[in-house]
């Protein structure tokens, strides 16, 4: 018996529920040897899972300009666009499906795999064993991949994977996480997983731990940081939003351009300098009534209401500042957007979308039609 045989025995034992989907692995010799394949970090061929979400695209966009728009995979489980399709490579990928990743990730000579599929905070509270699925079983498979065919493979985490017993301001990288979200529960399994996988298979894993991500480009995903993407278009149409959250919750927040950017750099980074597994990025943070306030530089007569609802308790466990001190230290992590920038870029960039013209003189705001 040869030793991929072996393995692929071994890994029928002790994980049934992937065999059951991956039991047809070739093993006939091919140009990707499973144990000592090393990729080309140089022109890497990446997969992205959830590719047509707010982080997805972004992302693809960016990593096409780097590494060519035919070594970005972009995947989902919805009919894409001819704006993604006609620039790249897309399929159908369900990331519960073993044997559906696999292939791709085999016919597509894949190096590296961005895992973004998964269900957010407020969307998972409404569907506890969807989000286990998709969350954790879909995890489990890329991991599994990932040890087959010596993948670096990154997964977002989230600052839900903080509780309430966690330190409120300046969260450390390592302290007490006792999230009360399934959201926030499997994005601690990720992290721990990931780093299991390291240690005791040498899975080149990483992660982040973001922030709520602000982006005026695509809907939101069911996050309970999304009030601050919402308000701008609800702000421009009719100068009025009604709020989730209290108008004091303070929580993490980043300008979509520097977690893209975060995450390429992450992915890019050598190996070696990584002191850890997991990495806190931190960029800036606010209350719905500072970012309020900060848009009234733009509709001076906006007007806001506070409706808190579940929301709430989950903002209520999270931080409301992290410390990211390690990602600043090892791979020289730092963000561009403050809170000004962040307001100004997205009245630009909603405007655009929705068909409004905005003019501004400095930082004074003329008029707004």
């Amino acid at each position: 018996m040869n030793r991929v045989f072996r393995q692929l025995v071994t890994r029928t034992l002790i994980a049934p529920s992937l065999a059951i989907r991956g039991c047809a692995c070739s093993l006939s010799s091919s140009s990707r040897n499973l144990q000592n394949y090393q990729s080309d970090v140089d022109h890497p061929r990446v997969l992205i899972t959830g590719a047509l979400g707010q982080l997805g695209q972004g992302l693809s966009k960016l990593l096409k300009k780097k590494y060519g728009n035919d070594n970005v995979v972009m995947s989902d489980i919805v009919r894409a666009s001819r704006d993604v399709t006609e620039t790249g490579p897309y399929f159908f990928v369900d990331v519960l499906d073993f044997r559906n990743i696999q292939e791709v990730i085999v016919n597509q000579n894949i190096d590296w795999v961005v895992h973004f599929s998964a269900l957010l905070s407020a969307v998972g509270e409404k569907d506890v064993p969807l989000a286990i699925k998709v969350n954790i079983q879909g995890l489990h498979n890329m991991m599994e991949l990932a040890k087959m065919y010596n993948l670096r493979l990154f997964c977002p985490s989230t600052i839900g994977a903080f509780g309430p017993e966690s330190p409120k301001y300046n969260t450390p990288d390592e302290t007490v996480m006792k999230p009360k979200t399934i959201y926030g529960v499997s994005k601690v399994h990720t992290e721990l997983l990931g780093e299991y996988y390291n240690n005791k298979f040498g899975v080149d894993f990483r992660c982040l731990r973001l922030p709520g991500v602000i982006s005026g480009d695509a809907a939101p995903g069911g996050g309970t940081t999304d009030y601050a993407v919402e308000i701008f278009d609800r702000a421009l149409q009719s100068g009025q939003y009604t709020c989730y959250l209290k108008p004091d919750a303070t929580l993490p927040m980043i300008y979509v351009d520097d977690c893209l950017r975060g995450i390429a750099e992450m992915l890019e980074a050598p190996e070696g300098i990584l002191t850890q597994r997991t990495y806190n990025i931190n960029a800036i943070a606010f209350s719905p009534e500072e970012l309020a306030e900060e848009l009234r530089k733009y509709v001076p007569r906006l007007d806001m209401v506070y409706k808190p609802d579940s929301r709430q308790e989950i903002a209520d466990s999270w931080p409301a500042s992290l410390d990211d001190s390690n990602a600043r230290r090892d791979w020289k992590w730092d963000h561009h957007y403050d809170m000004e920038e962040l307001v100004r870029t997205m009245i630009e960039v909603v405007s655009k979308r929705l068909g409004l013209a905005t003019r501004t003189n400095g930082e004074s705001t003329v008029g707004l039609q």
